[in-house]
Parts: C-alpha cells; structure tokens; sequence
C-alpha cells in the first residue's frame, strides 16, 4: 500500500470499527506497522482526537443573561433609524480598509466600460470600406486619396460640361433674341 493511499484512510483506521476488520483496513495496518512515518502520523491523529475528546465546554459567564436582557431592552427603546441611515451607519462603519475592494471593482468597471465606449466610437467613426471577396485586403490610404482625387476630377469635368452647356444656351438664346 502506497502512503497516500493510507492518508484518505486514517479517519476511517482510528473511528471507524467495521474498517478495521475489513480487507483494506488490515492491509492499513499492515502499512503502518512497516512504515514508520505513517505510523508517526496516525499517532499524532489519535493524540488530537484524544485531546478533543477531553476538551470541555466553556461555561458562560453568570451576568451574561442579564446583560442580554439589559442590551435588548435598550434596543427596543431606542428610536428606529431609516433605511438610508442604516446605510450610512454600515458603510461608515466597515473603515476605509474594507472599501478599498469595492472602490478596485468600481474603477475597474469604469475603465472597462471607457475602454469598450473608445473602441466602439472610434470603429464607428471610421469610414466603411466595402469587402471585396474573403481574402480583400484593405485598401491603403494613398489608395482612397487617389480615388477620392479622380472622383473629384470628374465631379470638376462634370461641372465644366454643365457650365459650357449653359453658356451655349445663353448664346444661342441671346442670338436669336436680336
């Protein structure tokens, strides 16, 4: 038998009887006859069990029912706070050592929150660039600059054509007006 096997099963070697007389329980003994560490062990558990069997109980004091009775008339008597000052009353009481938790939580919270509102803000203000097929990699930004120059260029001979459009019109207008 292995030592960490016995481990699991000293409790059952000192308290329980029918463990004893079981298979494992005399191969457990057979162990801690040969093994002296465990046998050291299993010595110092039966001196605990044997001190916790001697230990008596504790006999409260003979004033402590009257100081009771004494404490919970006081408590009666005495005014009823609200809600929100027995709020107050707790926190105030926990001292700035048991805050120091909660107030890591809260900053915690808000640092994740002013992180994800960044980050959805600035992926939001960004312009769409359209996927072109699974593989599309985006597009540069000397890229979009030249595209956002040509489209320019053609707005500019759009307008040109318009302008030579409507100065042919006065023209011809104004020629057969004479």
């Amino acid at each position: 038998m292995k030592c960490s096997n016995l481990k699991s099963q000293m409790a059952d070697l000192l308290l329980d009887d029918s463990f004893r007389s079981t298979e494992a329980g005399l191969r457990a003994k057979a162990h801690v006859a040969e093994c002296g560490g465990c046998a050291a062990e299993l010595a110092a558990l039966q001196a605990t069990m044997d001190m916790m069997d001697a230990w008596g109980e504790v006999e409260p004091s003979p004033y402590f029912d009257t100081r009771m009775q004494s404490r919970l008339r006081q408590e009666l008597a005495a005014p009823q706070a609200s809600a929100w000052q027995r709020i107050v009353d707790r926190i105030a009481g926990m001292g700035s050592s048991a805050l120091k938790p909660a107030m890591a939580g809260v900053m915690a919270v808000a640092i994740v929150i002013g992180g994800a509102t960044y980050v959805g803000s600035s992926f939001f203000d960004q312009p769409h660039v359209p996927m072109r097929g699974a593989g599309a990699l985006q597009e540069s930004a000397a890229l979009s600059d030249l595209q956002s120059l040509d489209h320019n260029a053609q707005t500019i001979d759009d307008l040109n054509s318009l302008d030579q459009q409507l100065n042919a019109d006065d023209n011809s207008s104004s020629g057969t007006a004479e």
